[in-house]
Formats: C-alpha cells, sequence, structure tokens
C-alpha cells in the first residue's frame, strides 16, 4: 500500500509543471493533494489521468483558496467532507476516506502566518482535531493522519530553530499541540523511519533562493495510529521533486 501527500500550492499550475507524469510514475495507491486552490470543474483531469478510480475534492467557499483532493485506486468504504464544524469545513481542508482496514485524513492544516485572528482560528482548529483524534482512537480505530500540517514540530525540522523562535508555523504552543497529538499513540512516520536525519525539509520559501540553499521546514507529515507502525515499509520524503514550494512525502504500508 502505497500512499503519497503533497501540497501542490495550485493544482492548476502543478499540473503545468509535470504533476500527471508524477502521479503516474509513482503509481501510489492513495495520492493526496492539499492547497488545489480550485474547484473540480476548473481543473481538466479525470481520476484516471490521475491514477486512480474514483477523486474526491474538498473545495473552499472562497474561490482560489485551500482545497484537498484524494485520489484512490480502489473504492473506499465511504468519505467525508469535514468534521460537522461550518467554520472548518467550508474552507475545504478536509477529505476523509474509508478504507478497508484504515482511515485516512487528508487535511491542510490553517496558516495563522495573516494575523491574530487567523493564529486563534489555527489554535481552535488544532484543540477540535486533537479532541476529534482522541475519540476515534478510543474507539480503536486505525487512523492515518497527513497532509500539511504547517507547523514544524522540532528544532531539527526546521533550518534556523533560533532564528524562527515564534514565528509562526514554529510558535510554542503550536509545537505543543505537535506533543499532544504524540502524546495521543500517533507515530510521525519520517521520524519513526529517519529518527536523526537532519537537512529533511519539505516546504521551502520561494524567497531568496530558499530551495538550491535548503533552508526549509518540515511541515508536511504522514502520521499513523500505534496499530499501523508495525506495517511500515518506507518513508521518506521526496525532495527532488519540483513543481510547488512543498515536495511530496510518501509511505510505505505492508498490505
Amino acid at each position: 500500500m502505497k500512499i503519497i501527500s503533497w501540497n501542490v500550492n495550485g493544482i492548476r499550475a502543478c499540473i503545468n509543471k509535470g504533476l500527471i507524469d508524477f502521479v503516474e510514475k509513482e503509481s501510489a495507491d492513495i495520492f493526496c493533494v492539499q492547497e488545489t486552490k480550485a474547484h473540480p470543474s476548473q481543473v481538466e483531469v479525470e481520476p484516471e489521468d490521475l491514477d486512480g478510480v474514483e477523486a474526491f475534492w474538498s473545495t473552499a467557499e472562497k474561490k482560489g483558496y485551500s482545497g484537498t483532493l484524494t485520489v484512490v485506486k480502489e473504492p473506499v468504504r465511504s468519505v467525508k467532507h469535514g468534521v460537522g464544524i461550518t467554520k472548518f469545513d467550508s474552507e475545504g481542508r478536509f477529505v476523509i476516506t474509508e478504507h478497508k482496514d484504515f482511515s485516512v485524513y487528508n487535511i491542510y492544516f490553517p496558516n495563522g502566518a495573516m494575523g491574530e485572528d487567523r493564529h486563534n482560528y489555527k489554535m481552535e482548529f488544532l484543540e477540535t482535531m486533537y479532541e476529534h483524534f482522541k475519540k476515534r482512537l478510543a474507539n480503536g480505530d486505525s487512523i492515518v493522519v497527513l497532509g500539511d500540517y504547517n507547523i514544524a514540530h522540532a528544532a531539527i525540522d526546521i533550518h534556523d530553530p533560533v532564528r524562527l523562535d515564534g514565528e509562526s508555523g514554529f510558535k510554542p504552543e503550536e509545537r505543543a499541540w505537535m506533543d499532544k497529538f504524540f502524546s495521543l499513540g500517533f507515530v510521525d512516520t519520517y521520524r519513526h523511519m529517519h529518527p536523526e536525519q537532519k537537512d529533511a525539509y519539505t516546504w521551502w520559501s520561494y524567497r531568496q533562493m530558499a530551495r538550491p540553499r535548503n533552508k526549509g521546514w518540515r511541515i508536511d507529515y504522514i502520521s499513523v495510529s500505534p496499530d499501523l507502525v508495525g506495517r511500515i515499509q518506507r518513508a521518506d520524503i521526496m525532495n527532488e521533486i519540483e513543481g510547488s514550494d512543498h515536495c511530496p512525502i510518501v509511505l510505505e504500508l505492508k498490505d
């Protein structure tokens, strides 16, 4: 079972930069996209173009903003496009698919950098999701939580932790939430497989030649519930793939 997650920062632009070729080459069983910035009617692409049989879109009410997409090779048991809270669901931040033996939460977590209101929105979103996942794990559910979390968890996950301490995405309260999230039992699959790997990032600013200089942040994750850890075969950052300011990340699980 191969799962890929990628914040494409605009799916139409990414298609023009080789997205379809990438999808066909990698042939993931589940391919998850964040920040589509488009409604399906604006994109001339069918599920089979994205190497799948079904494509589930979640779009924001605001045009050209946010949006998530999950493409699957096998039919799913069910799909949801939110968690039942309008202020979060209306921004197209979720595609939640129920598969044979686990659920996949494809989430584009909020960015809090636009001001205090958005930071507060982000923190409320995080606390809401914490309680949601706490209940699901208590129920014994198997879960994959992937996407752009918009948080660098630890100093190893950001190129300059001293200078950037307190910046949105690396605020103490955001990092504390990550600690709390993982304390539920979720496992960061990349760090599980590469516990000491430095200079491993998934997002680079378009400014100041950040990507060629590898001045990045690791803010994209694939996390799994404890019962899935034993199935992990591979967890990697595909930092050679361009087309966005983020790069794809991949998880392979034993069937």
